[in-house]
């Protein structure tokens, strides 16, 4: 008997994700190894155990099985809850005569276990197993699984999708009708990139995962991204001083806008970096902010861009395309922000001058969000966020530079690195200003020494981390935020 393996997902730690394709060749070869039914009886004892672990006291368990494997699962899991004393109750979009082999022999054993099956579901249960579709789905639900759907959705009982929620796109976590909501999922063999990214984080619920005996071939099915993890405590040597931690100026803030440099400038500052410096774009309004006096202001002129981090465009308006070119051909370790790239959409010389510093071994952070990167790829937003792996992928290898795509689980890549998806934060940094401080706290991270992609996937961790354990009643403003960070 194998040893069981599942477990609740430990977001604090990496995990390597991997696409339908992938997990489809996973599948076959495993099974390829095994008696036949082998995955199929694993996966439905694996929901099982889950199912009863999550809520012991279920009398009633409504299986909702669609005409696949996935829905073999579910009718796997169903003749094990039967056995345990459970009322498992299946609805079954399936027929004996089309199913899938392995479909079919779970079948049998769920009617031979006395299983009750009904062609409409049962008007009360205590737990509903989503087992409909699975991650070969290409077409939204219809019919009388778009109904069934509808009816997992409003029910009040706690909701347990096996493998993914049903309607949901295993590599790019969209929709395209409707979509289970899940309180939990239990991915089987694979973690899939869409349980973390656009739509995934609202319809997955709490992410449990059981890799059914298997072992990854990395040479079969390499990763398509990875679930980033938490960075490593920074511990700063006694014998330091602020020359150790970097100097970042902050260069944005045009008429009406200084707020948003304002805050990433905090954002630097709280996060650790030595000597913080803000370059504003308003013919010098502001000298000094007694909230923070720490922060230098000086003419963007005055700056030895050549010798600082900066971090560019926050709040700078049109203004901005000014230095814009003399920053992109200057500065060793630069975030661009909001107006910067906004400009660089438009401005194919600036663009140019953006790809060459990878040739000149410069550091590079793009911060867009989705609209943003719509511009910088001649893209709608829409298209972007449906498929924000590939989004970033592709502003990746046109810029030649780290992207952090911001979003519901931000996407973070560079030039020879797997994407990441950041696993933390919520709709509290859905506020003005929240991105400034992102970029501020990527600013300091490259201050003190990191390599471009560390230091996004570190900073978006760590700016989500902040919103995720902020009191519930509470409001997070930009503000608060970039004073609650962290070096």
């Amino acid at each position: 008997m194998r040893t069981v393996s599942m477990f609740k997902l430990d977001l604090s730690l990496p995990h390597a994700l991997y696409s339908i394709e992938a997990g489809q060749l996973r599948e076959q070869t495993t099974a390829a190894g095994l008696p036949p039914h082998t995955l199929m009886q694993r996966a439905g004892l694996a929901t099982a155990r889950l199912a009863l672990a999550l809520n012991p006291h279920a009398h009633t368990i409504w299986v909702a099985c669609g005409p696949g494997n996935n829905g073999g699962d579910g009718l796997e899991a169903a003749m094990h809850l039967q056995q345990w004393g459970k009322r498992a109750v299946v609805s079954w979009l399936g027929h004996a005569d089309t199913a899938p082999a392995d479909a079919r022999v779970s079948l049998q054993r769920a009617r031979d276990a006395g299983v009750e099956f009904l062609d409409t579901p049962p008007d009360n249960c205590d737990l509903c197993i989503d087992a409909l579709l699975g991650i070969g789905a290409t077409r939204s639900p219809e019919g009388q699984m778009a109904d069934w759907i509808h009816r997992i959705n409003t029910c009040d009982s706690p909701v347990l999708a096996v493998d993914l929620p049903s309607g949901l796109n295993a590599d790019t976590g969209v929709a395209n009708g409707l979509c289970v909501h899940a309180d939990y999922t239990l991915s089987l063999l694979t973690l899939k990139p869409g349980l973390f990214t656009a739509l995934g984080r609202d319809q997955t619920g709490e992410v449990w995962f059981d890799d059914l005996g298997t072992v990854a071939d990395n040479t079969a099915t390499s990763p398509c991204a990875s679930l980033s993890g938490a960075p490593a405590p920074v511990v700063r040597r006694h014998d330091s001083h602020k020359g150790s931690y970097g100097d970042v100026a902050v260069i944005g803030g045009a008429p009406g806008m200084t707020g948003a440099a304002l805050l990433a400038a905090s954002a630097a500052l709280h996060a650790g970096a030595g000597r913080v410096f803000v370059g504003l774009l308003d013919d010098g309004a502001l000298t000094v902010t007694p909230e923070q006096p720490e922060l230098m202001f000086r003419n963007i002129d005055s700056l030895a861009l050549a010798e600082l981090t900066v971090v560019c465009g926050c709040g700078g308006g049109d203004a901005v395309r000014g230095p814009l070119a003399r920053i992109l051909s200057t500065v060793p370790r630069l975030v661009l922000d909001a107006d910067a790239l906004n400009a660089i959409a438009v401005d194919e010389q600036l663009a140019s001058l953006l790809r060459a510093r990878a040739q000149r071994q410069r550091q590079t952070v793009l911060t867009p969000h989705p609209l943003e990167a719509a511009r910088l790829l001649g893209l709608s937003a829409a298209q972007v966020q449906q498929d924000r792996l590939k989004a970033a992928t592709e502003l990746v290898s046109r810029f030649k530079c780290a992207v952090l795509l911001k979003g519901s689980g931000s996407v973070i890549g560079a030039p020879g690195h797997t994407p990441a998806i950041n696993p933390t934060g919520n709709a509290r940094l859905a506020s003005a200003g929240t991105g400034d401080v992102l970029a501020g706290l990527i600013g300091a991270r490259l201050a003190n020494g990191q390599a471009a992609f560390q230091a996004a996937c570190e900073a978006a961790y760590l700016h989500g981390e902040v919103a995720d354990q902020w009191p519930v009643n509470s409001a997070l403003t930009a503000g608060l935020l970039a004073r609650s960070l962290r070096p």
